[in-house]
């Protein structure tokens, strides 16, 4: 796993964390729904860093009787799990103390201190959005950025920046809010604000887990990996035709390669098993996630007889 994935989750983690406790002694001070809703959403991020890196760590252990591929697709898993918990629980509490902020909430006092703390948050998270940001678009190289998270493998990297991108979104709504509620006199705007800070939630949550339940299911390679393998198979003298290649990632860095080929007749058994070692090597080199590579040799004169 890219040490880049670990700088940028370590950076919001560490952020994220202090954030959240002035937010909540903000929301404490101060009354303030929208205010509750961010520290509600900074301790999910919190949690949420937590669980990503727990997630790259496990999808690191060796392979096992038990898991002879490892465990790469666990990132995965904890990913969406990531985006469970922002819809149930950041979204949810949002929602509902926005709703009763509406209801019956009570004005505002010492705003100045929302103010403060906003403020600071809002200068942490465009730095964490940077850093995140930065070590994405290395890695996206020339697509833009829906098309690199579309292709992208490592969900890791595009998790932490649309979180730090959906928490500097909320803090913008959370500031307009109590702006208004403190102008009017009214704390309907503050509930509002908190819920809109939870539909932004839900919806960044419904997305993440739309982008990652595809690479859980079993994602194949990028294309262009799987044309260059069919180029090293037509260059073979000994392929007669190629029948399927079908690729599956097992973890943003493992890729496993499933081939058949029609082999022209009279090759005996160790020109066939030549062949495919030297096949086998070469479509290694095509990518250094294609770690595992299975060749099923048959010939045509097989499928003439179907």
């Amino acid at each position: 796993m890219a040490a880049s994935a670990h700088k940028s989750i370590y950076a919001a983690l560490a952020g994220n964390a202090l954030i959240a406790i002035t937010k909540f002694v903000a929301a404490g001070i101060t009354g303030s729904a929208a205010m509750l809703a961010e520290g509600v959403h900074s301790l999910v991020d919190t949690g949420n860093q937590v669980l990503l890196l727990l997630g790259l760590k496990r999808s690191q252990r060796a392979p096992s009787p038990e898991f002879p591929f490892g465990h790469g697709k666990e990132v995965y898993f904890w990913c969406f799990v990531v985006a469970m918990l922002v819809f149930a629980l950041g979204a949810g509490v949002s929602i509902y103390h926005g709703y009763h902020q509406i209801l019956d909430g009570e004005a505002l006092e010492n705003v100045l201190v929302n103010y403060v703390v906003l403020g600071m948050a809002i200068l942490f998270e465009a730095a964490a959005f940077y850093v995140a940001y930065r070590e994405f678009s290395q890695h996206k190289g020339e697509l833009g950025m829906m098309e690199a998270v579309k292709r992208g493998k490592d969900p890791s990297l595009f998790v932490v920046l649309f979180e730090d991108g959906a928490a500097i979104l909320g803090l913008l709504v959370a500031l307009a809010g109590i702006r208004l509620a403190e102008i009017t006199g009214n704390p309907v705007y503050d509930g509002v604000a908190s819920v809109v800070i939870g539909l932004i939630l839900a919806l960044t949550a419904i997305w993440l887990a739309y982008e990652t339940q595809s690479l859980l299911i079993g994602e194949s390679a990028a294309t262009w990996i799987t044309d260059e393998i069919r180029k090293v198979l037509n260059k073979s003298e000994s392929i007669v035709s190629i029948n399927e290649v079908a690729t599956l990632h097992m973890g943003p860095a493992f890729i496993l390669v499933t081939i058949s080929v029609d082999f022209v007749q009279g090759l005996n058994s160790e020109q066939v098993k030549s062949e495919i070692t030297r096949c086998t090597r070469q479509i290694k080199a095509v990518d250094k996630s294609v770690k595992r590579v299975f060749i099923e040799a048959e010939r045509s004169i097989d499928h003439q007889s179907d």
